[in-house]
């Protein structure tokens, strides 16, 4: 019987093909190096990390180098690397759509307007230290962990890394509603002062916030802070539970070497740290 001819699709010129697979090789090849394991990934992800890193430093020194030349420079270079970031990432994502709904990503996305108005949204500058967070939130920070075995730590780290992150949170928006006008370095040294004095409670004293708004402020930083504490102070002194699904009641936490969930009793076949 002889073949059916395909009719041709008149919309479609020749060549259209190949933007296509061009597209979806560089797809397959930024998920590599997001998410894969080889060496080059491995090299990609550290210097992610890296960068990262020194992001989130600038983040922080934000308000002393805010009137000086070379910020608008190095923000606007942030901004470049982020978006570039932000877009490798969209693309390297098996379903755009359910990415893009991420609380990290729409995180990122606030932190990179910030960054592309420096000036109009300045009061809004203290979220940008968020980024650590969403860097905690990917799992790229703690792949290093993972391959040595260390993955023990790893809600240890993240606890940590979230106490941080609140720290200077509440230290920029302290500092930007409090503190900014006219005090550079000193005021936000005294905003991190406070920061710390409060949400360890010892509350020194010798600097508060005026006004209710100041009071009110010190409270929420006070019970966000110790809960954090108390969470951080949770995970350093329990006992150590691997995470494993239970197939049978979805329990997430066992003991390494169990062999029944404790919650219903099912068989358990825990791989090795190793395997």
């Amino acid at each position: 019987m002889p073949e059916t001819a395909v009719p041709l699709d008149p919309s479609r010129r020749p060549g259209d093909e190949a933007p296509a697979r061009h597209t979806s090789g560089i797809r397959v090849r930024l998920h590599e190096l997001y998410h894969g394991r080889t060496k080059r990934a491995q090299r990609f992800q550290m210097t992610v990390v890296v960068v990262d890193l020194l992001a989130i430093a600038f983040f922080i020194a934000t308000p002393v180098l805010l009137d000086t030349g070379a910020f608008l420079w190095i923000d606007y270079a942030v901004a470049v690397l982020l978006a570039a970031d932000i877009g490798a990432r969209g693309l390297a994502s098996l379903d755009v759509m359910r990415w893009l709904r991420r609380p990290t990503v729409l995180v990122d996305l606030l932190i990179l307007a910030t960054l592309l108005a420096p000036y109009w949204l300045a009061n809004f500058g203290f979220l940008r230290i968020l980024r650590l967070w969403s860097i905690s939130r990917n799992g790229i920070i703690w792949i290093p962990l993972r391959r040595h075995g260390l993955q023990r730590w790893e809600d240890t780290g993240r606890a940590i890394v979230n106490l941080i992150t609140f720290l200077f949170v509440a230290t920029g928006f302290i500092y930007t509603s409090f503190f900014r006008a006219g005090s550079g370095l000193s005021g936000y040294i005294d905003a991190l002062y406070f920061t710390v004095a409060t949400v360890t409670t010892t509350g020194f004293g010798d600097i508060t916030l005026p006004g209710p708004w100041g009071k009110l402020t010190s409270i929420i930083t006070m019970l966000i802070g110790i809960s954090l504490f108390v969470r951080l102070a949770q995970l350093i002194f329990r006992p150590y539970k691997i995470g494993f699904s239970c197939p049978q009641c979805a329990l997430q936490r066992h003991e390494p070497d169990a062999v029944h969930c404790k919650a219903c009793g099912f068989r358990l076949k825990i791989p090795d740290v190793d395997d």
